[in-house]
């Protein structure tokens, strides 16, 4: 399954792994949750427990206004959400492109007040 790793300040890079949960736990370095924060079918999948365990804080998801509403502690991976299967797949050629782009600056993360921002770091 052809997948596209996040770690925390680095880019995102391609990885080719077998889609066994064993595997993809070794990816996030512990149990794994996927969630769906895009429009698009593609699934993030991320360390269940890593704002618990401390992870370094990673990359931000933003709302439909630009506000940040959550954000990805520790390394995730993306990969094609399942549709009519229980099974995650490989993300094409064209979506490793476009996540690529999406994440491709790492972000520190300050609290302001009551506020957390997003500081992206250059290209």
């Amino acid at each position: 399954m052809k997948i596209l790793v996040v770690e925390p300040m680095s880019v995102p890079y391609e990885k080719e792994i077998t889609p066994s949960l064993a595997e993809m736990q070794a990816v996030v370095g512990g149990t794994i949750q996927a969630i769906y924060p895009f429009k698009e079918p593609i699934a993030l999948i991320c360390n269940d427990e890593a704002k618990l365990l401390g992870l370094p804080l990673n990359r931000a998801l933003y709302d439909g206004n630009g506000r940040i509403y959550d954000v990805i502690a520790g390394t995730f991976f993306l990969c094609e959400a399942p549709v009519d299967s229980s099974s995650f797949a490989s993300l094409n050629d064209m979506e490793i492109q476009q996540l690529k782009h999406r994440f491709r600056c790492p972000e520190l993360f300050v609290r302001v007040g009551s506020h957390v921002v997003a500081i992206r770091a250059k290209e």
